[in-house]
Parts: structure tokens; sequence; C-alpha cells
């Protein structure tokens, strides 16, 4: 029941897949509504943002990694209904860059707002940071995924 009241809501909510592009939170997920039936849809990169068909007008998309992606959507003729750009962030915030030094060793991503800021690695980022965040980052999704599994 409580799920079913959920689910129900969400749909209420969903963003129309047309619209200018849709943020949406690392771990949460947001509901999309396209103009019309949809067979296949894409996504540019799977490791920012994932996408579960509900039917064929409805789909999740959830964010899973910080950063931009698109969602691809084509009708049973291979005609494309939509394209849709996607910004996973971490809380309602800004990016800001650091840069220390040249070249990209000391380049440091940050997403902040008001009250926070947290490293959110980014192509060009200190290599070892971007390295040691994604691991962290993959590590987050793989202890999700193993909670999932486990109800």
């Amino acid at each position: 029941m409580r799920r079913t009241l959920l689910a129900a809501l969400t749909l209420l909510s969903a963003v129309p897949a047309h619209a200018a592009g849709v943020s949406v939170m690392m771990d949460e997920v947001r509901t999309v509504t396209f103009p019309k039936a949809v067979t296949t849809i894409y996504v540019g990169n799977p490791s920012i943002a994932d996408i579960n068909m509900i039917d064929s007008r409805h789909a999740f998309i959830m964010g899973k990694g910080y950063g931009s992606t698109n969602m691809l959507a084509l009708d049973q003729n291979g005609k494309q209904i939509s394209n849709v750009p996607i910004s996973v962030l971490a809380r309602q915030n800004a990016i800001i860059t650091l840069q220390v030094g040249v070249g990209t060793e000391g380049r440091v991503s940050y997403t902040c707002n008001a009250l926070h800021c947290e490293v959110a690695p980014s192509p060009g980022d200190d290599k070892p940071l971007f390295e040691n965040k994604n691991t962290e980052l993959g590590a987050h999704t793989g202890n999700a995924k193993t909670a999932a599994n486990q109800q």
C-alpha cells in the first residue's frame, strides 16, 4: 500500500520530458513524462544517471553520480521524441572549480550550497583525488545495491 501511494504521488509530480532539463539529487529518483509513447531510451553516461521505464510514457530517472548527461527517447519508428539534459546534484548547489598551480594537478571541483561544499569529481580534476572519489562513489553504489537486494 505504501509503495503504491508513493508511486502515485511520484507520478503526479512528474516532469515533462520535453522540459528544458531535469535535475535530480544523487541517490534520488524523479519521474518524467514523455509527450508520446517511447520504445527505446538511452542515457548518455550511465554512471551519472539511470533510466527505468514505468510504462510507454513515464520513466524514473535515478541520480547515480555527480555530473551532467542526457536522455534520448525514440518512438517505434526510431524517430526522436525528446533529448533532455540531466544534471545530478549533491544538493541545491553551484559548481566551483579550484585551480592551484598549472595543469590538472591541484584542480578540484566542488558542488556547493549556501552552507556546505563537497568534492564533486569531474574529468580534468587532480587524478589521484578524482580516482579516490570515484572509488568512493562506486563503493556507495555497491552498498546501495547490496541493501536493495536484501529487502
